[in-house]
């Protein structure tokens, strides 16, 4: 969707037979207020409904008048195996793009600054690797970026000064980059960002359980040194944004201290270490949202937001779960949870400048039950309407306006732009939101389905048992959403329900669905297993909507580890499994902290040197559990060759166990990418080849073929 951004509009596109996305800009009308709203508030934001993506010409066919070709990937990857853009980020005065590539699938990315108006290339300094995230200041002069460590974790964040020659045909870096910050504890990842009113660097550093934030004052130029936001305690996350002098904070900074038991290692001649304690925050179940005045060292300062009655907003309850916050010139966005469904607000404050009351607090309404629904890209800081991306497992995707003062008017909203998808037709498809009591007695488990409507009634009319395809992840706090993918539909389309079981782990409840005591981290983990089991025997004894020999599974990287254990418990529920770039391997990689991003991980399942963590990860890691002898489902196993996040030897360990240990029947089949990483490929020709094997698999492997006369 064109998205405003000073006085052009931004978007990208893709051509058929073209692998990789163009990214363009078109001006802005001229006479359109770009740099203030008008008295409404309001920017021009276009619709794409008159322009035609079927025609035959649409690939010469600009979307927007006046449109220019700023970055095409497609150059890029010429002559390449790979190539993945990062960052894609233009300069404050638009003439520059800087952006981040990787040319491996290994997730090291180099700079390359070009020339918008020329097209040249005017820097690309060789042989520096960085991360993906790249960040202007706050003018063409100067760049931000971050390097990472041996272990692939990026831990250093440099400014880079600029020299722009004449007309933009050169550009040097002025002397030696400047190391802005550095963390030395591996536990910690580094990030950047950008305040919305682009005053404001941040760096983020932050583990599992503890984050910090500096920031950069770019208002005051060169001379501003960084400053921390709040500094770091244990078990304290928090996120920033500003707005009009204020800090926003999305914490679970909860005010209560609790003992803490802290073991130190043995010493050198092999006697115990000693344990001792500290007091450390008692996180709240979700994040508060808090605020106050933008200074440094401001924790004792911060206070709950509350709405125009004095209601704290989010109070960090099991209820509410707030995810981030993003503030305009006279309201603020938060993104969060509620009911298992993503939510969004819009909290409203007063007209006059620097206005700090919140007047107006409104939860956005969706005419579906069951939604994904998140901020779409919204440069215009002083804008009073939000776009927003919608779609469900039923509707393509959407992009939609929303009147910021006005955010109940269903009626006023307008679709910017929908996917498009040809040949679907959504009245033949069908959706359900259901849960599945956990074996614990008291834990509901979403469950979301996807059908074909006239395969379901059939199903309801004589009780025949159909192919069922179980989706999974459970870990991290990330959520599966009920989103739409038209990748689906080749499975729908051959008479297959597909199924996603939100289980313990994810984000999909809240905070509490993922930590402990009742979550999936550390020693509950076995949470997300049983609740996967669970919602496939509900399946095949409950609903009966489908027997084993008809039940796939599938899970990829941490799903994947969640597939595993799930097999190795109940290996005969299923017929076919699908594990992409599964982590199986657990404790012998949480051991080795030589292993890229293997440290950080230790506070997400737990460090296995420590007795307590490690007898109880070799009891559900899959490789030290497959059953000798049993009957295991058929199954397919992925890999990429330069993978950083899951290596492509415990697959291929998991592969060969499964021969050697479950019974001579089972089908064991293993794919390795030699030119991809964890994201598999790079070109979206070669992604939906690859995708199309995985499905040739599972449908063969089920004896599901297309109907004949």
């Amino acid at each position: 969707t064109p998205s405003i951004d000073g006085e052009w509009y931004y978007y990208r596109r893709t051509f058929e037979g073209r692998s990789y996305p163009v990214h363009v800009r078109a001006p802005v009308a001229v006479g359109a207020e770009t740099d203030a709203p008008t008295k409404k508030g309001r920017y021009p934001h276009p619709t794409t409904a008159a322009w035609d993506a079927t025609a035959d010409d649409a690939a010469k066919t600009p979307v927007l008048p006046g449109e220019q070709v700023y970055l095409d990937e497609n150059v890029l990857a010429e002559g390449r195996d790979y190539c993945a853009t990062g960052s894609v980020t233009e300069s404050p005065s638009h003439g520059l793009v800087a952006y981040a590539v990787d040319f491996s699938g290994d997730e090291t990315y180099e700079l390359w600054v070009k020339d918008v108006a020329s097209g040249d290339v005017v820097h690309h300094p060789e042989g520096l690797e960085i991360d993906s995230t790249v960040r202007w200041g706050a003018d063409d002069s100067e760049l931000f970026y971050l390097k990472m460590d041996d272990q692939h974790r990026p831990y250093q964040v440099y400014r880079r000064t600029l020299s722009v020659g004449s007309g933009g045909s050169s550009s040097s870096s002025t002397g030696e980059d400047e190391l802005l910050f550095e963390e030395p504890d591996d536990l910690f990842w580094v990030g950047i960002s950008k305040s919305a009113d682009k005053k404001y660097l941040f760096i983020e550093t932050s583990s599992s359980e503890t984050s910090e934030v500096h920031y950069l004052d770019m208002t005051r130029g060169r001379e501003a040194g960084l400053e921390c936001v709040a500094k770091r305690r244990k078990k304290v996350l928090y996120d920033v944004e500003h707005r009009d002098g204020e800090w926003l904070i999305t914490t679970n900074w909860s005010g209560e201290l609790v003992q803490e038991e802290e073991s130190d290692d043995e010493d050198e001649e092999g006697d115990e270490g000693t344990t001792s304690t500290s007091k450390v925050n008692k996180p709240s179940s979700n994040m508060r949202l808090m605020r106050c005045r933008a200074i440094p060292n401001s924790e004792e300062h911060w206070q709950d937001m509350r709405d125009g009655l004095y209601q704290v907003m989010f109070d960090g309850g099991e209820d509410r779960a707030l995810d981030h916050v993003t503030p305009f010139w006279r309201h603020a966005v938060a993104i969060g949870r509620e009911g298992g469904i993503p939510r969004v607000w819009i909290i409203r404050f007063g007209e006059e400048e620097c206005n700090l009351d919140v007047i107006d607090f409104t939860r956005l309404e969706f005419p579906e039950s069951s939604y994904d629904v998140g901020i779409g890209p919204n440069y215009q800081y002083h804008a009073t309407e939000l776009v927003l991306s919608y779609d469900s497992l039923v509707t393509p995707l959407e992009s939609i306006l929303v009147d910021m003062d006005e955010p109940d008017d269903l009626e006023g909203r307008v679709v910017l732009k929908k996917k498009n998808v040809p040949g679907y037709d959504r009245d033949q498809y069908g959706c359900d939101r259901t849960t599945v009591l956990s074996r614990d007695g008291k834990t509901e488990i979403p469950v979301s389905l996807v059908y074909r409507k006239d395969v379901m009634e059939e199903h309801a009319t004589n009780g025949k048992t159909l192919p069922t395809h179980l989706y999974g992840y459970g870990s991290y706090s990330s959520s599966i959403e009920d989103d739409f993918d038209g990748t689906r539909l080749p499975l729908l389309d051959r008479g297959m329900v597909y199924v996603i079981a939100h289980v313990r782990g994810g984000g999909e409840m809240g905070r509490q669905w993922y930590e402990e005591p009742n979550g999936a981290k550390y020693n509950c983990k076995k949470n997300s297993f049983h609740d996967f089991i669970d919602v496939g025997r509900w399946l095949v004894d409950d609903k009966k909507l489908t027997t084993p020999a008809q039940l796939s599974c599938e899970g990829r990287s941490a799903g994947g580890l969640l597939i595993g254990a799930s097999l190795n418990e109940d290996p005969e529920l299923f017929g076919v499994a699908i594990l992409g770039v599964p982590f199986v391997d657990v404790v012998p990689t949480m051991i080795d902290a030589s292993i890229p991003l293997t440290a950080g991980e230790w506070e997400e399942w737990g460090c296995p040197n420590e007795e307590k963590f490690f007898d109880y990860m070799m009891s559900y890691c899959p490789m030290h559990n497959v059953q000798k002898g049993a009957k295991y489902p058929n199954m397919l196993l992925t890999a990429g060759l330069h993978d950083p996040r899951v290596q492509y030897w415990e697959p291929t360990k998991f592969a060969a166990t499964i021969r050697h240990t479950a019974s001579d029947d089972t089908v064991v089949a293993l794919k390795v990418d030699m030119v991809a990483g964890h994201f598999s490929a790079s070109d979206r020709y070669k992604y939906l080849k690859e995708l199309a094997f995985d499905y040739a698999f599972l449908l063969s492997q089920l004896g599901i073929v297309e109907g004949t006369d």
